[in-house]
């Protein structure tokens, strides 16, 4: 019991020297290269999506899916990722892609 004992407080003492030894590192992320095309709604996609993805994101999906596959893409942001759209954005931002997209 004692053998365990030292062997997890060294451990820990061990992975405490490692944290304090790890330094911070800053990322640059690239330029946007794309902007949600301007028409009703992009205002509510820009609100709601870009917290997560990028425009680029939206523009390499496959083109002209219709009304049923985004209105179901906005709806697993908001049931599996747990995305915190308003009902009647989710609405917007689906017709907004469906036409644009």
């Amino acid at each position: 019991m004692q053998t365990r004992l030292f062997t997890l407080l060294t451990m820990m003492l061990m992975m405490t020297g490692v944290v304090a030894l790890a330094k911070p590192r800053s990322i640059v992320l690239p330029e946007e290269t794309t902007q949600f095309i301007e028409a009703p709604g992009a205002e509510a996609a820009r609100n709601n999506c870009l917290a997560c993805h990028s425009a680029d994101y939206i523009a390499t999906q496959p083109p002209k899916k219709g009304q049923a596959f985004w209105a179901a893409e906005v709806q697993k942001m908001i049931k599996a990722y747990k995305a915190p759209i308003e009902p009647a954005d989710a609405e917007i931002i689906a017709k907004y892609l469906n036409e644009n997209y």
